[in-house]
């Protein structure tokens, strides 16, 4: 856990450093797609957040947190210390989360070109098996069904905000030995479910739970 300074205010951010050896793909603003990653950092920045330069920023965040090379940066107006983490057989899971703004993804609206506001639900996964680049993918898919679950378990209405985040770490493959899948029945895959759906949930039952309001008194 570390703070920055945006808006004349420290903020907190949450930063993840395993090293060399490791693969992730990721659908962030910074360090997004599939490759070699050394890094995660998940930033806490002001509700309202509308600086037009998110990678220049999360680089300098990077930076003065002493990361370098290539790496994963995520940004949130959630509070990262609000943080819930879930393991299961070793797959590993962290969430922040901040529910405000939620929805269906198959939403009748117009989409928008507009550069990404910070994500809402960011989902960091570790696994400690080699995994090809479709599983990766597919690590990815199951991360978000999982997700969806939680959400809708705990009567959100919603299979997500419209600027989730997901960023899935494994060791890099050494010669031909990595698992082909990662779906929600496959080993691997089920594991990675459980830890982000416990941790999902977890995270946004109390946010959920503060929204409801209170019995009439009678």
């Amino acid at each position: 856990m570390r703070t920055h300074v945006e808006g004349g205010r420290e903020w907190p951010l949450l930063v993840w450093a395993p090293g060399p050896g490791v693969r992730m793909v990721s659908s962030a603003v910074l360090g997004g797609g599939i490759g070699a990653r050394g890094w995660v950092l998940n930033a806490q920045v002001p509700p309202g957040y509308d600086r037009r330069d998110p990678v220049a920023h999360l680089r300098d965040l990077a930076a003065d947190a002493g990361l370098a090379g290539p790496g994963v940066g995520l940004m949130t107006a959630a509070c990262v210390t609000d943080r819930r983490h879930a393991v299961d057989g070793g797959a590993e899971a962290l969430v922040t989360a901040g529910i405000g703004i939620r929805g269906w993804a198959a939403a009748p609206e117009s989409g928008s070109v507009a550069a990404p506001r910070p994500g809402t639900i960011n989902i960091i996964v570790s696994l400690p098996v080699a995994l090809t680049d479709a599983a990766l993918v597919n690590a990815v898919a199951t991360a978000t069904e999982a997700k969806t679950q939680a959400l809708v378990e705990l009567g959100a209405d919603a299979s997500g905000t419209p600027t989730d985040a997901v960023c899935v770490a494994a060791p890099s493959p050494t010669g031909t030995e990595a698992e082909p899948f990662a779906g929600p029945r496959s080993v691997w895959g089920a594991r990675l479910a459980r830890a982000v759906y416990r941790a999902t949930r977890e995270a946004c039952e109390k946010l959920l739970a503060a929204e409801r309001p209170l019995p009439p008194i009678t």
